[in-house]
C-alpha cells in the first residue's frame, strides 16, 4: 500500500480538496485499495473542523464524496515516518514541513504539482479569502495533480505498491 499525505496550511480547503479528488479518481479506476490518502495542515487552528463549505460544494459537485469525511488536523511527527509521500500545496507549507521533518524522511517531501508533473504552475493557491470561482480553479489544479500523480506512480519503481514511491530518493 502506498500512503500519501497532502498538506496545506489549515487543512480546510486545498488539502481536503486534493485528498478527495485523488480518492475519487482512484476509486473510479478501481485502484483505491492500493492507496491510503489523507490530508493535514501545518497550522492547528481549525483542528477537528470539516472542510470549508465552498470546498465541499465544489468537490461534491464533481462526485468526490470523501470530502464530507475530512476533518482538519495538524501534521503529526509520526506522519513523516508513516506516509510514503508528503505533498505540500505551496512553498510556504513545504518549508514548514522541511523544518519539522527528521532528516531521514525529507526525501518524502515535495510540492504536489511539481511531483505530479503538472506544468504551468508549481503551487496550488489558497482560495480561502476568494470567491467560489477560486475554489473551482483550485479543484481543477487538484484534479490535474491527482491525475499526474497517478500516472507517475504507475511508472515509478515501486508504483505497484511493492516498495512505494519513497524508494525514489529524488527531490522534486
Amino acid at each position: 500500500m502506498i500512503r500519501i499525505l497532502v498538506v496545506c496550511m489549515g487543512n480546510i480547503c486545498r488539502s481536503p480538496m486534493a485528498s478527495s479528488a485523488l480518492k475519487g479518481l482512484l476509486e473510479q479506476r478501481q485502484q483505491g485499495h492500493r492507496f491510503e490518502v489523507d490530508s493535514a495542515g501545518t497550522y492547528a487552528g481549525h483542528q477537528g473542523a470539516p472542510a470549508d463549505p465552498r470546498a465541499i460544494a465544489v468537490a461534491s459537485a464533481r462526485g468526490y464524496g470523501a470530502i464530507h469525511k475530512e476533518r482538519a488536523r495538524r501534521v503529526m511527527p509520526d506522519d513523516f515516518e508513516r506516509f510514503d509521500l508528503i505533498l505540500a500545496m505551496d512553498r510556504d507549507n513545504l518549508m514548514h514541513l522541511e523544518q519539522e521533518c527528521p532528516s531521514q524522511f525529507r526525501h518524502k517531501l515535495h510540492l504536489h504539482l511539481v511531483y505530479a508533473g503538472v506544468t504551468g504552475t508549481t503551487e496550488v493557491p489558497d482560495p480561502y479569502y476568494g470567491e467560489s470561482d477560486r475554489f473551482e480553479a483550485v479543484m481543477r489544479l487538484c484534479e490535474a495533480g491527482a491525475l499526474g500523480l497517478m500516472a507517475r506512480l504507475d511508472t515509478e519503481p515501486g508504483g505497484d505498491g511493492s516498495a512505494g514511491p519513497a524508494a525514489s530518493q529524488s527531490r522534486s
